[in-house]
């Protein structure tokens, strides 16, 4: 019998789910610190380096629209074992790349594999949970994601001076295999396959064209997705930033970038508590002021040529840690009124937030510049759209219904 209640999710799944959604940071920060390595070991550009980045974000804007709806058809767990099953083995080829074309390749079947645990874990959260506890769940589940980008470019700068590039690809193999057992343990199913409808490419197209009509879900989708488009700009371009042009050693690279998502962390459980006394919207409102002011602060210092760290490095953490308010709370929000085909919004939002990520990557790594401009220009936008867009997509919506 399926478990299909909105019972609690026990701290055991709930780990797990985190760890599901780690996948994404994990495949990412981990490398970040191998970038000039990789590209020495294939004599390649730095552009060709950054689409190995870009590729996984495809990847994963592609892929979450096909499991989301599979998810509410055949259920949660099936299309999770194919994706980290898929992961693990695009993993041992991204270890065995003979050459940047293949590597590229590789991370688009990685994130093709991945991107299961990002979808459908925001899916099983909607299953088992009314929006204000979802919230708190996905807070949870943030700091045990939040973890990775702390420990990641910690072993990932570590191995980029003292062992290979491709070792860390190794890791990420035995970490794919150690989800797909976590699976068979530790989740129960959330859907009734008996009960769900049949699986056709029109109804999945109308269900995709109903929530893009739907101001609310767009809303918060976009704020959600353009704030984490920035921090994917941090991620892509800091590496040469903080490396090649402020000289900060590949091995600290990672205590920089651990402290950004240590801020990420703590925002994300001090949201958990403020939950308690504030509404969603609240709470999302007055965090989308963080990057729409760091994002116009990076902008002015870059342009001016003010690039010293201790202007730049505070800017990072404050765009970064209020990603910890964003994301739970327009997650649980674009999803309340969704329950009945959670996996299809929730593949819907994944996907066009991580557009709007693979977009950023690809003007990171078309926008030839050796300075802080390219990364603080795409932070400012980004933050400050994020921060429109929910002004006038969910505010003046609120308005108009009350």
């Amino acid at each position: 019998m399926q478990n299909t209640q909105k019972t609690p999710l026990s701290l055991g799944a709930i780990i797990l789910l985190g760890t599901l959604t780690a996948i994404g940071p994990m495949s990412i920060d981990m490398y970040l610190p191998s970038f000039p390595s990789i590209q020495q070991s294939f004599n390649t550009e730095a552009g060709m380096v950054q689409w190995t980045l870009a590729s996984f974000f495809i990847g994963l804007a592609l892929g979450q629209l096909f499991y989301g709806p599979i998810s509410d058809r055949f259920g949660r767990k099936p299309p999770l074992y194919f994706g980290m099953l898929l992961y693990a083995a695009a993993s041992a080829g991204c270890m065995l790349a003979p050459n940047i074309e293949t590597l590229i390749a590789c991370r688009f079947l990685q994130a093709l594999g991945g991107c299961t645990g990002m979808v459908i874990c925001r899916a099983i959260v909607r299953d088992r949970c009314e929006p204000q506890a979802a919230a708190k769940i996905f807070s949870m589940l943030m700091l045990v994601m939040g973890l990775a980008p702390i420990l990641a470019p910690l072993l990932g700068g570590w191995l980029a001076v003292h062992a290979s590039w491709r070792v860390l690809f190794g890791i990420l193999v035995v970490f794919g295999l150690v989800c797909v057992t976590g699976l068979h343990f530790g989740l129960t199913e959330t859907v009734d396959r008996h009960k769900a409808a049949p699986l056709h490419l029109g109804n999945v197209l109308q269900g995709y064209g109903l929530l893009l009509r739907d101001r609310w879900f767009l809303g918060y989708t976009l704020c959600s997705g353009l704030a984490s488009a920035g921090m994917f700009a941090y991620i892509t371009g800091s590496p040469f930033v903080l490396i090649n042009l402020h000289g900060i050693p590949a091995e600290h690279f990672g205590w920089v970038f651990g402290s950004n998502a240590f801020g990420l962390i703590l925002a994300s459980q001090l949201n958990t508590r403020f939950l308690k006394t504030n509404d969603i919207d609240t709470l999302l409102r007055r965090a989308l002021w963080s990057p729409f002011l760091a994002g116009l602060l990076l902008l002015v210092t870059a342009w001016l040529h003010i690039d010293a760290l201790y202007v730049l490095l505070p800017c990072l953490f404050f765009f970064v840690a209020a990603i910890g308010f964003i994301g739970p709370n327009a997650s649980a929000a674009a999803l309340k009124h969704h329950g009945s085909r959670a996996g299809l919004a929730s593949a819907l939002m994944g996907s066009l937030q991580f557009t709007l990520a693979t977009l950023v990557g690809f003007l990171m790594g078309a926008w030839q510049d050796p300075s802080a401009r390219p990364l603080a220009t795409l932070m400012c936008v980004c933050g400050v759209c994020a921060w429109l867009v929910h002004r006038t997509l969910v505010m003046r919506n609120n308005i108009s219904q009350s």
